[in-house]
């Protein structure tokens, strides 16, 4: 289908400094791309690409009313996946386990807290989504809570840009960038206009949040945390049209699988090739749905076999708590004795018994702060990663 290309112009480059090579040093111009205005613009797939996204949504479908309306606990398991894989994308990975301390409040590294992080932000665009619509605010909300977790990012986070980005290239300038975004006096309009797209209801569904995606990264509309809120976007479209009530399809793990391939496509998008991107989502959306329903019947096991292994008196303190691991993988005492309802003394105990049968791990052995961890929830973690990049490496 025509879809227009973003066009290119010549700007003037002056730096505030003069750092880098001596070509970085004596640049005086530099290239912009601008994106189209696509508020107004439709699309209608055909084809290939029709049959991959209407073969998409029954997928998503089918994983919403087969385990997001029975199994509670998959809801925040995927939600947590998306974010987890989508800041590996950008070389953020803590790990499960120091993801885990991050979780539950303890000491935790930069990058398990940049994760948890990236969660929040998640949670922030799919419940606003949820609302109706996508506003400016709910875009700054969730840049704010994604980049307040440092000092130099926090100055820049919730508000658009007002300097020049670009992707790739230099650290200095903008030579050999990958994609430099248009400049930042054009950027408030460039996010209206996407949010005009966003807040359709005459559009493909899956198609709208490839392109809403797509259009975000090319505008780039903040200094850091583009990927990670362009790709919370897809969650949020799918959440605001209605396709997903509870269950986030872990795309970015589609995207985590093959990063050459996903930003290849992104550059095709602003080349004008809009099906290529709408297809590559699509049919990932597929493969995510089919790795994500295997984890679910994989998490739904686990009560059953945790009884087995552990074998708690009927009423205990440790049937109660298995009972809760999978809707709370993550958990300190404070936390494990609220849900079991019993003393400081029982409920160390029956954490204790569940180490020792090998349900939970200590993450944390601090006096003030233990925290223990679903071992089996949090590896499913990886393993819906993993097998999702295989699906991805092999079909797309």
């Amino acid at each position: 289908m025509n879809w227009p290309p973003h066009r290119s112009e010549e700007r003037v480059w002056n730096p505030r400094e003069r750092h880098g090579s001596r070509a970085d040093r004596t640049l005086d111009r530099i290239t912009v791309a601008i994106p189209p205005r696509i508020g107004q613009l439709d699309y209608d797939p055909t084809g290939p690409v029709a049959r991959a996204h209407e073969a998409a949504l029954i997928a998503i479908a089918r994983l919403e009313a087969g385990f997001g309306e029975h199994l509670v606990p998959l809801a925040d398991f995927l939600l947590r996946g998306e974010s987890v894989a989508s800041s590996k994308i950008e070389h953020i990975d803590a790990g499960w386990r120091a993801f885990g301390k991050a979780v539950a409040g303890g000491k935790a590294s930069d990058d398990a807290k940049s994760q948890l992080a990236a969660v929040k932000a998640l949670i922030a665009m799919v419940d606003a989504a949820g609302t109706g619509s996508v506003g400016l605010d709910d875009l700054l909300e969730a840049h704010r809570l994604l980049m307040a977790i440092d000092y130099y990012t926090a100055r820049d986070a919730g508000q658009l840009r007002d300097v020049q980005n670009w992707i790739g290239g230099s650290d200095y300038t903008p030579i050999n960038a990958a994609h430099v975004p248009p400049p930042p006096e054009l950027v408030a309009d460039l996010v209206a206009d996407l949010l005009v797209f966003v807040n359709r209801d005459d559009l493909p569904i899956l198609a709208q949040a490839a392109i809403a995606h797509a259009q975000f990264e090319s505008i780039h509309p903040f200094t850091d945390g583009n990927g990670r809120i362009g790709r919370a976007l897809i969650s949020a479209v799918l959440r605001r049209r209605g396709l997903t009530r509870r269950v986030t399809v872990p795309l970015a793990s589609v995207m985590l699988a093959d990063t050459g391939r996903y930003f290849m496509h992104l550059n095709r998008f602003r080349n004008g090739d809009i099906d290529t991107f709408v297809e590559y989502l699509a049919v990932g959306a597929i493969h995510a749905s089919e790795a994500a329903q295997e984890s679910a019947m994989a998490l739904a096991d686990l009560p059953r076999r945790w009884q087995d292994i552990a074998r708690p008196r009927a009423n205990s303190a440790e049937e109660t708590l298995l009972a809760a691991l999978l809707e709370t993988p993550i958990l300190n005492a404070d936390t494990a004795q609220r849900i079991a309802g019993t003393t400081d003394a029982s409920t160390y105990r029956a954490l204790g018994r569940l180490t020792d049968a090998g349900i939970l791990e200590l993450l944390s052995e601090s006096k003030r702060n233990r925290i223990w961890a679903a071992t089996d929830v949090l590896a499913e973690l990886d393993a819906l990663s993993a097998a999702i990049g295989r699906r991805t490496i092999e079909h797309i």
